[in-house]
């Protein structure tokens, strides 16, 4: 097979959706939709945009959640995509098409239910919750657009549809949207599992 070296614009591979949580200032929530995330045991590393409402959120109040939708809920997802938490808008957003939304559970359609011990609400209709507390925030010198925010999971909240047990979530049963090079994606067919399922 042949390969060229490209460049492409964006870099998104295919990574889930995430809906973060925060804390605002006035004592509501605000929610950011975000493509930038891995976990590794109970801690997930979230890439979030500098100079947005999210990262501005978590520096002050170190509490989210991780809200994981589904891809029934991608259209409700891209209604929040134009949108951002901060106001003023910052140029650079106003300038590729942002405006300010407080009420972005309104906006999107969401329904907010209390967290069991954070202060952001969570996402009802997101088959997966996931509340945390914020370790660590460090803005790389040599990618100082992006914030690498490392949190742990203190609690997990799933529908019952999708969970084996109180200990699985069913694979068969849960798909993340996935977001492929600026495109929503679900998963495909199965194609078998590791040796550790």
């Amino acid at each position: 097979m042949n390969t060229i070296t490209v460049k492409p614009k964006i870099l998104y591979y295919g990574t889930p959706v995430v809906l973060l949580n925060t804390w605002n200032e006035d004592g509501t929530t605000n929610i950011s939709p975000i493509s930038s995330s891995w976990a590794l045991g109970y801690t997930v590393v979230l890439g979030v945009g500098v100079g947005g409402k999210a990262l501005e959120n978590m520096q002050r109040h170190r509490e989210c959640v991780l809200n994981l939708p589904d891809p029934t809920l991608w259209e409700q997802v891209e209604r929040l995509a134009p949108y951002t938490g901060k106001d003023p808008v910052p140029d650079y957003k106003k300038s590729i098409g942002f405006s300010y939304q407080k009420d972005k559970f309104e906006m999107g359609g969401f329904t907010s239910i209390a967290s069991t011990t954070v202060k952001p609400t969570r996402i009802l209709e997101c088959p997966l919750q996931l509340e945390a507390v914020v370790k660590d925030i460090r803005i790389p010198d040599y990618s100082p657009d992006f914030a690498i925010v490392e949190t742990e999971v203190i609690h997990v909240h799933a529908h019952e549809r999708i969970l084996k047990d109180d200990q699985h979530i069913d694979p068969a049963k849960w798909s993340p949207i996935l977001y492929n090079f600026r495109h929503y994606f679900g998963l495909g067919q199965p194609l078998g599992k590791t040796f550790r399922a």
